[in-house]
């Protein structure tokens, strides 16, 4: 692929549980989802494949999945039955898994495989709106467990060449995730605060400087207000690492449960 054709990088905000098959739930995340049903006419092509970070997978060792069939994860608790049915068929890519091994393994970065991980709702979410029709084969890699922000922008950026071999680079987590913080109006300034740091850490024309924020993202106001966890956050990083040089931008932010949650786009088509 020519520079012009490089893929850009996104973060996003996935929402909570299987909320696009709640009536409810989807009309509070409109906006959500218009942007993501979006989000494909953004792209100088259809991807090949797309390799997904998820908040939701972490390993003690960075994994990817492997299985050319992957299944469904059903990692949310207390929703209504139907949502434990939902099924999103897109195969995985043996070969694509492969190819990040590979580049982690250049890059000095141990990667091993999970030949049984599948879709769980940070991955199914965002790409059934992106590409309802399963067509577009999804590898998973996984957080390291250490949730060392360095290592997994030292990741990402060992998979930068996946950007001009059309696969779409897409972490996939919350720019606030406290649970005891959602629908309560004591959280929308502390969230809101948090966010602004991160647009603009991620905004940074230096990358050098833009992941030195990011390496140091709990001295930005309210982080551990916003992250008493960071396994939402910490697929930023490897997003912000894919991006190079990239300056990143605020794709959107909706505003659902009384919180910010924003999109970011690295290196636009």
């Amino acid at each position: 692929m020519t520079r012009t054709q490089r893929f850009p990088v996104y973060f996003v905000s996935h929402g909570g549980g299987p909320w696009p098959w709640m009536d409810d739930r989807r009309a509070a995340f409109a906006k959500t989802v218009r942007e993501f049903a979006a989000l494909p006419q953004r792209l100088p092509a259809k991807p090949k494949a797309v390799l997904v970070i998820t908040g939701h997978w972490e390993a003690p060792e960075f994994r990817v999945s492997t299985s050319a069939q992957p299944p469904m994860d059903y990692d949310y608790y207390g929703f209504p039955e139907h949502t434990y049915q939902l099924q999103y068929k897109a195969p995985g890519s043996p070969e694509l898994a492969q190819r990040v091994r590979g580049l982690l393994g250049d890059a000095g970065i141990r990667a091993g495989e999970d030949p049984q991980r599948g879709y769980d709702h940070g991955t199914f979410v965002p790409l059934y709106l992106m590409y309802p029709d399963a067509d577009v084969p999804v590898v998973l890699l996984s957080m390291k467990s250490s949730y060392d922000p360095a290592e997994h922008i030292r990741a990402g950026q060992a998979l930068q060449p996946l950007r001009d071999e059309g696969v779409l680079i897409l972490g996939s987590g919350l720019t606030f995730h406290n649970m005891r913080g959602f629908n309560q109006d004591a959280a929308t300034a502390p969230a809101t605060a948090f966010e602004d740091w991160l647009n603009d850490a991620i905004s940074q024309p230096d990358a050098a400087k833009r992941n030195d924020m990011l390496v140091h993202w709990q001295q930005a106001p309210a982080a551990r207000i916003a992250h008493p966890r960071e396994d939402h956050l910490i697929p930023l990083m490897v997003a912000a690492g894919a991006a190079g040089d990239d300056t990143g931008h605020r794709l959107f932010v909706d505003h659902v449960m009384k919180v910010p949650m924003a999109s970011y786009e690295f290196g636009a088509a």
